[in-house]
């Protein structure tokens, strides 16, 4: 049950990471975040099934343009739902992004139905043995894919123009306009990048669960709370908050049962932060006076 648990921890975890990056990508670059990413995880998984089930459509193909789509909502939804707010200096993007997940949840709920509906995988059809227990391959490949993007947004950052310009207009957008920068382009871009990497982590993780029009909202709040935890402006925290997340939360699952799962696991939560207020590897503010 240990080696089980520890896989599909490390499996959920590593998605968690994947949305709560997308959390700290917005944050960094412009100091808000997209509460609507949860939709953005279901919208990769409903668009990847019915191009690629109900449409008929190549599978590559099909998670190439739905994973365009999740990109294209991440810049539908800086452009509409937090730029006028943040450009008005108003905190009213916070309620806007709520809403417009609502809404986008629900046009997929119409549209997609209620039924959930299982995407099939060859990764995910025959368990393999690991140590005495039955794995889904895909569960050994999600963690390495996961990580894998992680440690490549961690090299475009560093190492890329667009790395470059991102962290400018991190860390002072009115000097990064005078250099010729487009901001709000560059803001755009980032969000497009967040909603890309929920849109991802949905399409992952649906051959293990069910894709429903409901699936991604869990997901976004859980990956909310290890984007906190993990402290939000650190991308090596919020990996590692989502890793340990993900084992937590699968051993107790197969412990002590999924009732008393989610109990527990904030519980813990609450206690780190009480401990580390700022995250793991997060670092207070500094007030400049």
């Amino acid at each position: 049950m240990l080696t089980g648990s520890l896989v599909s921890g490390l499996g959920l975890g590593s998605m968690y990471g994947l949305i709560a990056l997308g959390f700290h990508v917005t944050y960094a670059v412009s100091g808000t975040v997209n509460f609507a990413q949860g939709s953005a995880v279901t919208l990769g998984a409903v668009l990847g099934y019915m191009l690629g089930i109900t449409l008929g459509w190549p599978m590559p193909l099909a998670v190439a343009v739905a994973l365009a789509g999740c990109a294209l909502l991440g810049v539908v939804v800086e452009r509409i739902l937090v730029r006028p707010f943040v450009e008005r200096r108003s905190d009213a993007w916070l309620l806007a992004t709520v809403a417009g997940g609502v809404v986008l949840d629900n046009v997929i709920l119409f549209t997609f139905g209620k039924e959930p509906r299982s995407l099939p995988s060859p990764l995910a059809r025959e368990p393999v043995d690991l140590f005495g227990t039955g794995i889904y391959p895909l569960q050994i490949v999600i963690p390495v894919v996961g990580l894998a993007v992680a440690f490549a947004i961690r090299t475009v950052f560093r190492r890329t123009d667009l790395g470059r310009v991102l962290l400018a207009v991190a860390q002072n957008a009115d000097a990064a306009r005078l250099m010729g920068i487009d901001v709000r382009r560059t803001v755009a871009c980032a969000f497009a990048l967040s909603a890309l990497l929920a849109g991802a982590a949905g399409l992952l993780i649906a051959p293990l669960f069910s894709v429903s029009a409901e699936m991604g909202t869990l997901f976004g709040i859980k990956a909310f709370a290890v984007a906190i935890l993990g402290g939000i402006g650190s991308a090596t925290g919020v990996v590692l908050a989502g890793l340990l997340y993900g084992i937590v939360e699968a051993l107790v699952t197969g412990y002590l049962g999924s009732g008393y799962t989610q109990i527990v696991v904030f519980s813990v939560i609450i206690l780190a932060l009480a401990l580390r207020p700022d995250g793991l590897l997060g670092r207070a503010a500094v007030n400049k006076v």
